[in-house]
């Protein structure tokens, strides 16, 4: 059986959970409820010790980490997340990485949370996410492709990051009128079921 321990609102666990979907997998969803500390408790430390989530129960492992759990369902599953030649797959990568890497961990809910704490409310979290989604997403706008997915014809590692860090940015309030190109590619990848289905209002919380 296949388990993720998720939550409802996470980029990293939507990622995953888009993932799941294109691999036509069944999954026990299991909820760590960040906003309650859950992910701090012993039982989640003892799959992550990081304590965060996603952590996921797949092939009699236990994995962590949303970008290595992806990669590891692509090349187990044959999602082609990565195709073409080792050019197209580090341009891929590079899309995926300006969203995993630079946007997501700065705001990630425990830091934007300490920032508002230790700025003493001078900083409030959606003036803290739009500085730094805003901005991310409009260097993405420049960097992607201008058809209806991040790279090429086809679903790739790019679009499992898009999709959550645009959920994030309207919850936030981030303007997107001039990124025409992501607003576009992100209403496609909606449409798809695996991404629909992924979406935080149809996931148990």
């Amino acid at each position: 059986m296949t388990v993720l321990y998720d939550y409802w609102r996470s980029s990293a666990s939507y990622r995953v959970r888009i993932a799941l979907g294109l691999a036509g997998m069944d999954w026990t969803s299991v909820s760590v409820d960040l906003t309650k500390g859950e992910q701090t408790e012993p039982a989640h430390l003892t799959r992550n010790p990081q304590g965060l989530v996603p952590a996921i129960e797949l092939d009699g492992k236990c994995f962590t980490q949303s970008l290595a759990i992806l990669e590891y369902l692509d090349e187990t599953r044959d999602l082609n997340l990565l195709p073409g030649d080792a050019a197209e797959r580090a341009n891929i990568r590079a899309l995926a990485h300006a969203v995993a890497i630079d946007i997501h961990p700065i705001c990630n809910l425990r830091v934007a949370k300490h920032a508002v704490a230790a700025s003493e409310g001078a900083i409030t979290m959606e003036g803290w996410m739009q500085a730094f989604i805003g901005p991310g997403l409009q260097a993405l706008e420049a960097m992607v492709d201008a058809g209806d997915y991040c790279h090429g014809s086809s679903v790739t590692l790019a679009d499992l990051c898009l999709v959550p860090q645009l959920y994030n940015a309207q919850r936030w309030k981030v303007d997107l009128t001039g990124m025409p190109k992501l607003t576009r590619i992100g209403a496609h990848l909606e449409s798809l079921p695996a991404f629909a289905a992924a979406h935080p209002d149809k996931t148990p919380h």
